[in-house]
């Protein structure tokens, strides 16, 4: 629980000082959301980062400090205590997954499931698909 804690205490310490880098984007109402539990194109996953939405990213730390969306949790899917990790988020949350092609947005997603995490999605094709104005480094 305390990542979830931390996550939870992070985002609300950044919408208090009105940052739009909280790890979450505004979407116009209408705007295509992704099907749970499903890998979706580059601009149906931009579009459905609506607040609320953790954005996870499960490459490694080293991937991540290369490039990241902006706002992105960096939980490694390699990391031995991956299912651990995951067992400390909120079931409640909606998460978006991306790794660098997919795959292993796919294999996190499972164990997500799994561990009772019914509201993710992914992105098809990881961060590939997306432009490098998507993203930011450490």
């Amino acid at each position: 629980m305390a990542l979830a804690g931390g996550l939870l205490a992070a985002g609300l310490a950044l919408s208090g000082c009105g940052s739009t880098d909280s790890g979450t984007t505004t979407v116009e109402a209408g705007a295509p959301q992704a099907p749970r539990g499903e890998h979706v194109d580059a601009d149906t996953f931009r579009a459905s980062l609506s607040d609320g939405v953790t954005i996870l990213d499960v490459r490694t730390p080293q991937e991540f400090a290369d490039g990241h969306i902006a706002g992105a949790v960096n939980i490694d899917v390699s990391s031995p205590d991956f299912a651990q990790q995951v067992a400390e988020l909120d079931p409640e949350g909606t998460y978006a997954v991306y790794c660098r092609s997919g795959n292993r947005s796919r294999a996190a997603m499972a164990v997500m499931q799994d561990a009772g995490l019914a509201d993710v999605f992914g992105l098809e094709g990881g961060i590939g698909a997306l432009a490098p104005s998507d993203l930011v480094t450490d």
